[in-house]
Order: structure tokens, then sequence, then C-alpha cells
């Protein structure tokens, strides 16, 4: 067995254990932390999809996560509090949210398409603060949890290892996609698109495809941190949210499968950690990207060598 998977299992039985050894210590509040990790690892996987595996800087995403949110939150308010209904919903809306957006956006590159897409999401942002019916710029409270069968959302422990179950189920998949035929087009879009599109494969569409796939996966995550938070806020869909969510994926491992998973949880640690020392806690997280940028560029996933197999240029250099 291999040294990285190896490491993953220990992580992962870490995870499973947490939840129990932490009331002996008197952390229950962390399980809820922990919980809100793999909320933001879910939701920076899914932007790694785009970004990493495809290419696509978009700087838009926290509009489909906001979405989400928001969609469970007016539900809630409307009487549907299953989950069974509420969560696909999100997940439609985001995805839907997603590929019209992107059906516009992916037909620029470069620059323009960073900048539309922060349009498109600045256009929901404000779309959402009108809503005064539900909060506005004020946001809503949500009073209790969605349900969902045998599962009780308000239990700590239960919906912790949801949450974990489902960024594993999404994390696999995405391990699955990348493998697959697509999932090599789609980064072979990423290296390049004029060979792509001379080879006969339809650019615009894998890329659509996978940017749609990303905002429903967004949504997913939204409405996990709805119930979570019990509160959404038109906060959640502003540009700095989904520059936090980029970071996160610098920082993790850029084309990396674990890379969204690491980067949100060391963003998150670090932030919680530095909040309790010092005021001007951006500072040294602002040191911490520079030194990833300069000394690590495919992350800390890269450093570990937790790696995505689906990366040919990786497997290539280690079969050397």
């Amino acid at each position: 067995m291999s040294t990285s998977r190896i490491l993953s299992v220990l992580v992962l039985v870490a995870l499973l254990a947490f939840p129990l050894i932490a009331p002996m210590y008197g952390l229950e509040f962390y399980i809820s932390f922990v919980r809100r990790i793999f909320i933001y690892a879910l939701a920076a996987s899914a932007l790694n999809l785009v970004l990493g595996y495809g290419g696509m800087v978009a700087l838009g995403h926290a509009a489909f996560f906001g979405a989400g949110a928001y969609t469970v939150g007016i539900l809630a308010s409307e009487g549907v509090q299953s989950g069974l209904i509420a969560w696909p919903a999100a997940m439609l809306i985001s995805g839907l949210l997603a590929f019209l957006t992107g059906a516009v956006s992916l037909r620029t590159r470069g620059v323009y398409f960073i900048m539309i897409t922060l349009a498109f999401a600045q256009m929901i942002f404000y779309l959402f603060i009108s809503l005064r019916q539900y909060g506005g710029e004020d946001g809503m409270n949500m009073y209790s949890p969605s349900s969902l069968p045998g599962i009780d959302l308000s239990n700590d422990l239960s919906f912790y290892y949801l949450v974990l179950a489902i960024l594993l189920v999404v994390l696999f998949l995405f391990q699955r996609l990348v493998k697959a035929r697509f999932g090599q087009a789609l980064m072979g879009t990423r290296e390049n698109e004029s060979r792509m599109t001379t080879l006969g494969y339809p650019v615009y569409r894998i890329r659509l495809t996978a940017y749609t796939l990303s905002g429903a996966i967004m949504g997913l995550a939204g409405a996990l941190l709805a119930n979570h938070n019990l509160f959404v806020s038109p906060s959640l869909m502003n540009w700095t949210q989904s520059a936090d969510l980029i970071i996160m994926v610098l920082v993790g491992g850029i084309g990396l499968l674990y890379g969204g998973a690491l980067g949100a949880f060391v963003m998150l640690v670090l932030e919680e950690m530095l909040r309790n020392w010092t005021e001007y806690w951006h500072m040294p997280l602002g040191i911490l990207l520079l030194l990833v940028v300069f000394f690590a560029p495919k992350g800390l996933a890269g450093l570990v060598r937790i790696r995505s197999a689906a990366d040919p240029a990786t497997t290539a250099k280690e079969q050397a």
C-alpha cells in the first residue's frame, strides 16, 4: 500500500473517531467546527473541478453556493422541511444557474471569463439582497434544520457523519469522473484547447457540463451550510467568498483530488487559531499563500504526495 493511501486511511479513521473522542476532552464545540470544514471542503472540491481540472478561473462560484443555501431557507420558510425535496432542489437551482451563466461566460477566455463570472455572481448577489420578504441584506433565519428519514440533523453526531459521508461520496465520484474519458477530455481542454478542437472534441460542451456539475455540487454544499448555520445571508454570494474558495484550492492543491478538502482544512483551522491570537490574522494567511505559490505550486497536497491518479503529468514523472 502506498504512503498516500496509508495516510488517507489514517485521516479517515481520525475523522470517524473524532466526534466520539471529543466529548471526553470537552471539545464538543469542535464537532460543529469540523463539520463546517467538511462543507467548505465540498465547495472547494466542486470549484477544483473547473479550476484545477478544467483550467477555468471562475470568480463567481459563490453565487451557486449561496443560491443552494437560499433555496433551502426559502423552502423552509414556505413550510417545506423535507431534505429529500429541498436539497435536490438546491442542486437543481444552482446547477441551472451555472448552466445559464456558463453558457454565456464560456464563450469568453482569459480575463474576460474571470470578469464575466464575477459580474454574474454580483448580479445574483444583489438580486437576493433585494428580496425583502426573505430578509434582504440582513439574511434569514431557519428555525429548524431539514428533516430526513431516520436522521436527526439537530443531533451534532448524526449531522457530522452525514456531511462526512456526502463529502466522501462526492470525492469518490470526482475521482471516477476525472479518470473517465470525460475527465481526460476536460484536462485536455485545459492543456491545449485548440488541439482538442482539432481532434474533434466538443470543447464548449465539455466545459459547460463540468461547469454545471460544479455549480450543482456547490448548491449541495450551500444546502448543508444553511442547515449547519440555521441562517442564510447574501454574504455567502459575495465575490470575497469566491476568492476564499479559490485560495483554498490553491493552498490545498489545484488539480489534485484532495486539494480542495486539504485547503479548506488548513485555511479554516489557521483562521480559527489566528483569530484568537491577533486581530490582524489576515496577514499570516497572506504570507502562507505566498509561500505556497513560490515553494509548492501544486499546493500542500502535492507536498505530501496525495494526488489524483488522473493527473497525467504527475503519473509520467513518477513512472520515469
